[in-house]
């Protein structure tokens, strides 16, 4: 089971924002909006974006991680460093 189950429909509700504000961005271009304005609305859906990953970071570091640490150290050290690998993934983005 996902971390996120538990927040399934709120994820999902979040995602339809984006997907507004990415489909806002198609409108933008086609309209020919002025490139800076364009530009805001970007920032704006990076950020959703990137704030999004952040909390299903948190769902996973509190279920998953938290699951695997209780039944072997092995497998918690494992889920630490996938946990770590997506750190460095969202930092590199």
């Amino acid at each position: 089971m996902a971390g996120y189950s538990g927040e399934r429909e709120a994820h999902q509700r979040r995602l339809r924002r984006i997907e507004g504000q990415i489909r806002g961005l198609q409108r933008m271009v086609d309209d020919d909006v002025y490139c800076i304005d364009v530009l805001t609305q970007v920032s704006a859906a990076t950020r959703a974006l990137q704030s999004f990953a952040l909390e299903l970071l948190e769902d996973h570091m509190k279920g998953c991680v938290v699951d695997a640490a209780r039944n072997s150290p092995e497998e918690g050290a494992a889920k630490v460093k996938e946990a770590s690998d997506a750190i460095a993934r969202l930092v590199k983005s």
